[in-house]
This record gives C-alpha cells, sequence and structure tokens, in this order.
C-alpha cells in the first residue's frame, strides 16, 4: 500500500476514537485545553509509532493518553495557579430553559465529555495521586484491565488494583448521595436563585443543605473572589455575591447539572453550578475566571439569549 494511503487510513482511525480519547483525557486532566493537547500528543505519538502488530489500536490508544495525561498531572502541582481548596474544573456548558434540554452547538462533544461526570466528582479526582486517578478513570469509567494500567504507572497489577481501589474508597467517602431527577435538579436551582434574588434568606435555607460547600475560583485575574465556603448559613451570609446573577443571565446544564451564567456586554461574567443530592443542593461551584470563561465555547446567538 501507498505510505500516503497508510497515513490516511491511520488518521481515519484516529479520528473515529477522537472523541473516547478527548473523554478520557478529560476526566484525568478537568481541563478541556489540557485534555485536546493531550489527544494531540497521543496522535504525534500514534504518526511517529509502528502500530503494525497492534491488535486493539482503540485500546493502545487510550493507554497512551494516559500516559501523556499521566505525565501532565504529575508536572502540574508545581505551576498550578489556583489553590486546590478554590480550584472549579473546567466546565462543559450547553444551553437549554428546562431539565431536558436543547444542546448547544456541538451536543456531541458535549454529552462525550462532560454528561456523565459532574464537577463535583472532577473536584474529587482532583484529591487523588497521578497514579491513583489514572487507575481509577481508566478501569473504573473505561473498563482498561489492570494489567494494562500496571504498564502505565510502571507498578505490578495487583499494586494497581490497590491504586484504584484506594481512589474508590476515596471518591465514595466524598459521593454527595443519589440525586433527583434533573426536571427537580433545576426546580431547586431556580429557586436558589428566586431567593437569592429577592434577599429571602428563609428561602434559601429551605433548598441548601446544612452542610452546603461553595467553591468560587477567579482564576488568575479574579484571584479576590475565589473562596470556599462550608455551611447553609455561612452561604446564605454570602447572598450579595450573588448580585451579579441578577443581571443578563442564561440557564445553562454544566456536566449534567443545571447551571446558570451570567452575561454581561455580550461575554460570560460568571458561571454557578449546582449539585443536588436527596432534595437539597449539596455543593455550588462558581467559575468567575475570565480566561477560562472565554473558552466556553457558546456562540454569540446563544449569549444573547441571556434575560
Amino acid at each position: 500500500m501507498n505510505p500516503h494511503d497508510d497515513e490516511e487510513l491511520l488518521a481515519r482511525r484516529f479520528d473515529a476514537d477522537r472523541g473516547h480519547l478527548r473523554a478520557v483525557a478529560y476526566r484525568m486532566l478537568g481541563s478541556l485545553s489540557e485534555a485536546e493537547d493531550a489527544v494531540q500528543e497521543a496522535w504525534l505519538k500514534l504518526s511517529r509509532a509502528d502500530v503494525g502488530e497492534v491488535r486493539n489500536l482503540s485500546g493502545w490508544l487510550t493507554t497512551v493518553v494516559g500516559r501523556v495525561c499521566l505525565d501532565m498531572l504529575r508536572s502540574r502541582g508545581s505551576r498550578r495557579e489556583s489553590p486546590l481548596e478554590y480550584y472549579v474544573p473546567d466546565p462543559v456548558v450547553r444551553v437549554g430553559g428546562g431539565a431536558d434540554a436543547a444542546a448547544a452547538t456541538d451536543p456531541e462533544r458535549a454529552a462525550e465529555l462532560g454528561e456523565s461526570v459532574g464537577l463535583a466528582l472532577l473536584v474529587v479526582l482532583e484529591t487523588l495521586s497521578p497514579a491513583e486517578r489514572l487507575a481509577f478513570v481508566l478501569h473504573d469509567m473505561f473498563a482498561v484491565s489492570f494489567d494494562e494500567i500496571a504498564g502505565v504507572v510502571d507498578r505490578s497489577p495487583a499494586a494497581t488494583r490497590q491504586l484504584a481501589s484506594r481512589a474508590r474508597r476515596r471518591v465514595r467517602d466524598a459521593s454527595p448521595g443519589p440525586a433527583p431527577d434533573a426536571r427537580r435538579r433545576r426546580e431547586l436551582a431556580d429557586a436558589f436563585l428566586t431567593a437569592a434574588n429577592g434577599g429571602d434568606f428563609e428561602g434559601l435555607l429551605a433548598v441548601l443543605d446544612p452542610d452546603v460547600v461553595l467553591r468560587a475560583d477567579g482564576g488568575r485575574l479574579m484571584a479576590g473572589a475565589s473562596k470556599l465556603v462550608r455551611g447553609a448559613e455561612t452561604v446564605v451570609a454570602q447572598a450579595l455575591a450573588y448580585s451579579r446573577f441578577r443581571k443578563a443571565s442564561l440557564r445553562v446544564v454544566a456536566n449534567g447539572d443545571p447551571a446558570v451564567l451570567s452575561v454581561v456586554d455580550g461575554r460570560p461574567a460568571a458561571l454557578m453550578v449546582f449539585t443536588v443530592a436527596g432534595d437539597r443542593i449539596v455543593e455550588l461551584h462558581i467559575l468567575a475566571d475570565p480566561e477560562r470563561l472565554a473558552t466556553l465555547g457558546l456562540t454569540e446567538e446563544e449569549l444573547a439569549r441571556a434575560e
């Protein structure tokens, strides 16, 4: 076969796996831009490799992306700009008005990246060691065998199994519990916003879990907005901080959870994402980082729907 034909065939096979690889990288890194970088690095490695004897190219690419992400996680600690305490992972946002919100510009990409992994889980994954995160994500989320993962983390399969087990316990212990259906989650989010906008503290307490956690990430440019607040009464006392959402706002879905996006002068100004368990809001994630908000990928037409 012509070498050029070989290259085109390889490119087509890679494109067929691109969505899966992007989903792996996003869960490993919690960053959309870094996930894209990891997928691109996997393509470069594939284009330089002799894969003639590889029987399962999709599996091979999955472990390659895992190894790339592992290296990125290991080098990340020393250069993280936002303290982990305040860090809000990159959200995958789609626009819609209700529980069955219509997808935004690229619904397939939104689904493959974020619908099955909420921000609350991504926050917990940030607390794992790089090797624990790799073992958990590849095995528990993508059914990669421990024998395959062991080669990536340079440990025995038994030791790799222990990595995943420790990660699984931490994820389980931090889980907020079962959530109601999407419509009820949106009702609680709307009730919170109505109460906050009206200064109805009792209304806020009625929808908040007593141990609710609010995490706000302002990034490099809005570092003063970064905070971690615990407890319903303390969160209610911060109600004035929600004033930005009284202006033009857009009901959206972020990683499968109800959210609201504040829009100022046609640009995203802040995103608030609600995590619900039982029948109460248990976590609030606010992304106020202008640099990352600018990369949400929403169109001018979608942002113009803010009211």
